[in-house]
């Protein structure tokens, strides 16, 4: 068609693809055709787009090359009018059709946007607003990633509106259009393609990043999961570019730990590990990533969720972060444990509070698990690191145990740092078949390197390991043999462990039973005892797991682990060697010659081989016998040679042979009910050197006989009592101090036997009746009175292989000594008592105490020397009894619960609680209506305070977790109702609650309470103490509801019980806070407090013989209560001072951190209601605090309220810091606990305390006279006031700032305008005064810092409190008036304070300290 007038000649779109490939392939720059200058042209030019986008087929295809040609040839000239206007209507349409979806969302499309983004520039801003605002209103389309192509015009048009001149206010136009953006809804094509251009938009600020990223994460949740790795390798990239890599790592972390958390499918576990794979190659590409994430570990310890932990295992294995990662992961799996343990025994708590830390283990421990168990999805690359976690765990065992003590009781707490280790370790072991080289590998360098200590639970994880995996460690037996020829150069209880821990494996394989034996042939032979020692134990444990392996059978264990492979099977066929007893006969009998401790083990383990092999009973009697019959004489008259047991070396006496010991083992062999008619075989004795004829053999008496006369020779030789005969000479005066030395050591080897005896007769008395039993139990006594004499001659030896044998065996030191050390001894020997014999003893003692009771009342005055006579044996035989009985207890403690000696030594050791009980009553009662002389009565006291202590060590032994502890309650329970009745007036019914807090309460309610009472009336100060320490152990164990319920009980007697005794006085008053729930406890503090306030006060004057309200504070108690209180308010403040340091994790302006709230509310809502309690116990603290700046106090105390008030101003100055914002966060109000808080702390605390010092200081100047003890005083107040003055101008500092920022005043309460001058005394006057001094009595002397309050407590009960002080703090107060100098009109409500002035000059009394 001809063109009109003077336009140009149309152009069709053929027409223009053409000339667009003319252009592109001859390069013509030729000008742009003049038909598209025509602004007629336009609308035809549109109407090709439009017609090709109609068409049916293709016509993406169609549009992408008529666009691309007209495109094309529009930027030859893109500035030339009027193609702009043709490029605007143009791209309205190309949007329009694009919208519609009148063409495919393809590749054709996305390249045809990408080359309008290109010429956008060119375009009127008015157009370029308008095409933005079109593309955000059809931003509810964009469902898939195709439908996004739109959005790559956004950057660009975004920066040219923000960068226009011609817009008003264009700031705010490009946040209104990122507010449209951000205010709808992202599907998954949106949030994928944002991701993707969020770099582009460089105008964003941190508000906008954070606000970005928190629609992404939101939005993620809505992705496929197979999209998932692309989204987050797309923001590892932003961040690697420096779009806030904090955020992007957090909110990494926090999704998949938190949001996907509960999600565990298979495919979901291979999406994780292609993220930690994406994690670890940026952060190797951006090392700064890893130090995000390593800041995120260290700075939150509650972010630990399975991700997390995952994540950090992954960057272990970038080498630059491995120190660091596994560190922060150690760090803070132990903080967990470690804040557990401590809100446990928080009183600053709530119920609440303390079960949220437990969650929080638990969840820790879950999530360490969880990550082991998916170890083997798609992320074997971790396994590496998780070994090295478990191992560090394992050795952070025992940094634990140090710091928190055993803290894991109950079967409801967490597992534990070496039950997660070893169970980690354990999953890696099964699964990863890589894995279990470098595990054992790892076992044989952490043993051999770590001090021993540390290596227990590794041997623990390797006896672990055997136990479960038999056939798998088959394969490394070789690396165990490396390990074992270590053994001689091991510590000697690591080395007994370790071949302890081997053991399961020698019925599989025959070379490594061979090789063990082996090395403990070797190691007889060493020179140290410790390794002897640890040789003998092992040989005693091989011979046992020989004998229980061919009495379980070879395959007893097949179940524990996979079938064994085929080149196992000849390994792991049964042993056909002979008896391995048999085989190491000589080597046993070796022992025999050791030292005496080699030789206690070793008589230990033979009887553990009785008990386990009763066939080996004769085997064992005989290999005993030629070595007894060294010191069984039986052609003399004397028929012990007790002293060729003792040898001197070098003026030093010791025991080579443990008699006692040889001949408990024997006694126990005996009393066995099996093989009484056993023969020993001939094998036997060829092994032992003898041979024997068939003349002589049967003509031969058994060992058993021979042990059987020898007992029976060596009770007549008891029974006589002869200690000439025992012991030989016993002239004190006559022989050497060495001969006395040795006649003592005769008395310790002595009383074992005599113990041994009384077992024996005990053993045969339960079956005897009539004169038989009659000529036993004077038998009995006949021996407990040699028993006696014994004690008294072995009372003052010395110690026996490095331990106070004999003052073991005394009652004094028994029932007084350290029961630690007790412990010790004891574990390390056969108890030659059976708990059936001293329950035997126990109720023989009662009955003949009835018996005395019904004589001395039947008889007449003329029969009382026969009632005396019968109360001197009743004496004795309860304090054998009694002494006895704890050493059993405690050995029980000590003994290991799988060892068979248990069943045959203690039985049911719950079945001394009746008679021990009964016999505690009986006691009581007789002193309560004893009338006879003080000898008596005092006797009659240590009996009782015997009786109580051995009670307790019962109660104790019996935990409440164990099963049996509900039947031994209730045992009690009936003996005590028994004694007293159903009515007794403590009938308090028990209340329904869980079986063990069921138990407890009944403990508690019928038995110890009624006996605390009955006590208390008898003035029983010591048995108080006790029974007291026990009410808190037991009463800590129970629910608040009851404990409280107890404290509260406890409470009462201070009220009505005007009690003398400092020490009782002190034990009451701690069980009735204790056992009170906070915020009882606090307040039970206060009333104390005040009281005590009152009564120092006007015990000046004489006014006061005891307080009204509370009778427990009276002239003889109140100094010590002073000082129990000021220990509680320490816990207290050290309650307060943990609670600060986790308030840091937990507060607001911490909490903003954790961008996103993927745990915000509950975390938030926990921080709430911790500061809470923390602030509310502070004020509690405060109030009581404040009572003490009152009393009139002793040095001693007085500085140590110093300490704590320094320490508790302090803790106030973090908890202000902490209500202070951080640079760019909100500024939050205090809120009304804090500023409770402040009001109580500043009028009632701060404001006397100046004044008490002041007040100090004067009596001070007014008393005069120094002495060496002063002068120590003197120096520690010169470090104390200084500190208290600087914590207290610290704190209020804080409070300035926070006033400043809040507008609220936190100081209108405070003493105004002080200046807190203090000096030092006048160096004259000390030097005369240290001069004066210096003829002053030794006792004069500085007494350490921390000893002074302890070791003079009950020196100070009834003397007059001394006020002195080193500083004179003197507050000038006066007026402020007038504005402020320099500051800004808001704060010139806000008080000032002056720094403290320090006179500074030399102290007369140390030349070298400047002050």
């Amino acid at each position: 068609m001809p063109a009109a007038g003077g336009d140009p000649p149309p152009l069709t779109d053929k027409d223009i693809i053409r000339l667009a490939q003319s252009h592109l392939h001859h390069q013509s720059f030729s000008p742009v055709p003049s038909f598209l200058l025509s602004s007629h042209s336009h609308p035809i030019l549109i109407s090709y787009l439009t017609s090709r986008a109609a068409g049916t087929r293709n016509s993406s295809g169609a549009v992408f090359e008529y666009a691309i040609a007209l495109l094309s040839l529009i930027s030859l000239s893109p500035q030339t009018p009027p193609l702009p206007s043709l490029l605007s209507s143009f791209l309205f349409t190309y949007v329009r059709i694009f919208t519609s979806r009148q063409i495919a969302h393809d590749s054709n499309a996305f390249k045809t946007i990408q080359l309008f983004s290109t010429l956008v520039h060119n375009l009127p801003i008015d157009d370029i607003q308008i095409l933005v605002e079109s593309i955000l209103s059809n931003l509810a389309e964009v469902i898939t990633l195709d439908d996004a192509h739109l959005l790559d015009l956004l950057p660009k048009c975004l920066d040219l509106i923000r960068d226009s001149d011609e817009i008003d206010r264009a700031e705010y136009v490009v946040n209104s259009l990122m507010d449209q953006l951000f205010d709808c809804v992202w599907h998954k094509g949106l949030l994928l393609k944002l991701v993707s251009l969020v770099k582009d938009f460089a105008f964003l600020r941190r508000e906008r990043g954070v606000e970005f990223l928190e629609k992404v994460f939101k939005g993620m949740e809505h992705v496929d999961l197979q999209d998932v790795p692309s989204l987050v390798y797309q923001l590892l990239v932003l961040a690697s570019k420096g779009f806030w890599k904090r955020e992007v790592i957090e909110g990494i972390v926090l999704f998949f730990g938190l949001k996907l958390g509960n999600k565990s499918s298979l495919i979901f576990r291979q999406v994780e590990g292609t993220v930690l794979l994406h994690l670890n190659f940026a952060v190797k590409q951006d090392p700064s990533l890893g130090q995000e994430v390593i800041g995120l570990l260290k700075s939150d310890s509650w972010c630990f969720n399975h991700f997390t932990i995952a994540v950090a295992l992954s960057i272990a294995r970038v080498k630059r972060f491995s120190e660091s990662s596994m560190g922060s992961l150690r760090k803070g799996i132990l903080a967990a444990y470690s804040d557990y343990t401590f809100a446990k025994g928080c009183n600053l708590l709530s119920k609440e509070l303390q079960e949220e830390f437990s969650n929080r283990v638990r969840a820790m421990e879950k999530a360490i698990l969880r990550v082991v168990n998916d170890s083997n999805s798609g992320r074997e690359h971790v396994v590496p690191s998780i070994m090295q976690l478990a191992f560090l765990l394992l050795a952070s065992v025992e940094e634990m145990n140090c710091k928190l003590g055993r803290g894991i009781e109950s079967t409801d707490d967490p597992q534990g740092v070496e039950e997660i280790g070893v169970q980690i370790l354990k999953t890696m072991f099964e699964v990863h078949d890589i894995a279990r080289s470098e595990i054992i590998e790892q076992i044989r360098s952490m043993i051999l390197s770590l001090k021993p200590e540390q290596s227990m639970p590794i041997i623990r994880l390797l006896g672990n390991l055997v136990k479960s995996y038999p056939y798998p460690m088959l394969e490394h037996v070789s690396r165990l043999k490396e390990l074992l020829d270590y053994f001689t150069f091991m510590n000697g209880k690591v080395a007994a462990c370790l071949i302890n821990s081997l053991l399961p494996l020698i019925k599989f394989s025959r070379d490594l039973s061979d090789y063990l034996v082996l090395v403990v042939r070797k190691a007889m032979f060493r020179r140290e005892d410790t390794i002897r020692l640890a040789a003998v134990t092992s040989v005693v444990d091989l011979i046992l797991a020989d004998k229980k392996s061919k009495i379980d059978g070879p395959f007893s264990c097949q179940d524990s682990s996979s079938d064994p492979s085929s080149s196992q099977q000849a390994e792991i066929q049964p042993s056909t060697k002979g008896d391995l007893f048999q085989e190491l006969i000589g080597l046993l009998q070796r022992c025999l010659y050791q030292q005496a401790n080699v030789k206690k083990v070793m008589y230990r383990g033979l009887l553990k081989l009785v008990i386990v092999d009763p066939s080996s009973t004769s085997a064992v009697l005989d290999l005993l016998l030629p070595h007894f019959l060294q010191f069984f004489k039986e052609e003399y008259d004397v028929h012990l040679d007790i002293s060729s047991c003792i040898k001197s070396e070098s003026s030093e006496i010791f025991i080579e042979e443990p008699l006692d010991s040889l001949i408990s083992c024997i006694s126990w062999i005996l009393l066995q009910p099996h093989g009484k008619t056993e023969r020993t075989p001939d094998s036997l004795w060829t092994c032992l050197g003898f041979s024997l004829s068939q003349d002589n053999e049967a003509t031969r008496t058994t060992s058993r006989e021979s042990f059987s006369i020898a007992m029976l020779k060596i009770r007549a030789l008891l029974k006589a009592g002869k200690l000439e005969v025992i012991l030989g000479q016993i002239d004190e005066e006559a022989g050497s101090s060495l001969e006395k030395e040795t006649t003592k050591f005769c008395a310790v080897i002595s009383l074992g036997i005599v113990e041994v005896m009384l077992n024996n007769i005990a053993s045969e008395l339960e079956e005897s009746t009539g004169a038989k039993k009659e000529d036993l139990e004077k038998e009995l006594i006949s021996i407990i009175e040699l028993h006696n004499s014994l004690e008294k001659i072995a009372s003052t030896s010395r110690q026996i292989d490095g331990i106070k044998k004999a003052n073991q065996r005394t009652t004094v030191y028994g029932f007084h000594g350290n029961p630690e050390l007790g412990c010790k001894y004891f574990s390390q020997e056969v108890p030659f008592l059976s708990t059936s014999s001293i329950s035997y003893f126990l109720y023989n003692a009662m009955s003949l105490y009835n018996n005395t009771l019904s004589n001395f009342g039947a008889t007449s005055q003329k029969h009382s020397q026969g009632s005396f006579g019968m109360n001197s044996k009743l004496s004795k035989l309860i304090g054998f009894t009694l002494s006895s009985l704890l050493r059993h207890i405690r050995s029980f403690l000590a003994e290991e619960r799988e060892d068979p000696m248990n069943t045959l030594i203690y039985g049911d050791i719950k079945a001394l609680g009746a008679p021990l009980l009964k016999l505690i009553f009986q006691l009581k009662l007789e002193m309560l209506s004893s009338s006879q002389q003080k000898a008596k009565v005092e006797n009659l006291k240590e009996y009782l305070y015997q009786a109580i202590i051995c009670f307790k060590e019962l109660v104790v032994a019996t935990c409440p977790r164990n099963p049996q502890f509900v039947s031994f309650v209730e045992g009690l329970a009936l003996v005590y109702v028994g004694e007293h009745g159903l009515n007794n007036g403590c009938e308090d019914s028990t209340p329904v609650v869980e079986e063990d807090s069921g138990s407890i309460e009944l403990l508690m309610v019928k038995i110890l309470r009624p006996l605390l009472s009955d006590l208390l009336a008898l003035s029983s100060n010591r048995e108080v103490e006790v029974i007291c320490d026990l009410i808190l152990k037991f009463g800590k164990k129970l629910p608040s509801m009851y404990r409280n319920h107890h404290g509260s009980w406890a409470h009462e007697i201070c009220k009505s019980n005007h009690i003398k005794n400092p020490k009782v006085a002190k034990n009451v008053v701690t069980t009735s806070i204790l056992l009170s729930s906070p915020p009882d406890d606090a307040i039970i503090v206060q009333a104390l407090s005040e009281e005590l306030t009152k009564y120092s006060n006007s015990e000046k004057s004489h006014q006061m013989e005891a307080s009204e309200s509370y009778p427990i504070i009276n002239k003889f108690t109140y100094v010590i209560l002073i000082s129990c209180l000021l220990r509680i308010i320490e816990a207290f403040i050290a309650d307060i001072d943990w609670a600060v340091k986790k308030l840091k994790l937990l507060s607001p302006s911490m909490g903003s951190r954790t961008c996103f709230g993927l745990s915000g509310e509950m975390a938030l809502d926990f921080g709430l209601v911790f500061e809470k309690h923390l602030y509310s116990r502070s004020e509690a603290v405060a109030k009581a605090l404040s009572s003490f700046v009152l009393m009139r106090l002793n040095d001693f105390q007085a500085n140590h309220l110093l300490r704590l008030l320094a320490r508790f101003y302090k803790q106030l100055g973090q908890m202000s810091k902490l209500k202070i914002a951080p640079r760019g966060c909100k500024q939050l109000l205090p809120g009304l606990g804090f500023e409770k808080l402040t009001e109580q702390t500043c009028k009632q605390l701060t404001i006397p305390l100046y004044s008490f010092v002041s007040e100090m200081q004067k009596e001070q100047l007014e008393n005069g006279n120094l002495n060496k003890g002063k002068i120590g005083q003197i120096k520690r107040e010169n470090k104390c006031i200084p500190d208290l003055i600087f914590q207290i101008e610290d704190y209020e500092k804080y409070l300035i700032r926070l006033s400043k920022l809040t507008k609220v005043n936190l100081l209108r309460h405070a003493k105004r305008s002080t200046s807190r001058d203090f000096k030092i005394l006048e160096l004259a006057r000390l030097e005369g005064d240290e001069e004066h001094s210096n003829n002053a009595p030794e006792g004069g002397a500085e007494q350490p810092d921390n000893q002074g309050e302890s070791s003079n407590e009950s020196e100070n009960e009834g003397n007059e409190p001394r006020n002195t002080f080193s500083l004179e703090l003197a507050p000038h107060l006066h007026a402020q008036e007038g504005g402020s100098d320099g500051e800004d009109g808001d704060d010139h409500y806000l008080p000032r304070f002056k720094r403290a002035k320090k006179s500074v000059s030399l102290v007369g009394f140390s030349n070298d300290e400047e002050v």
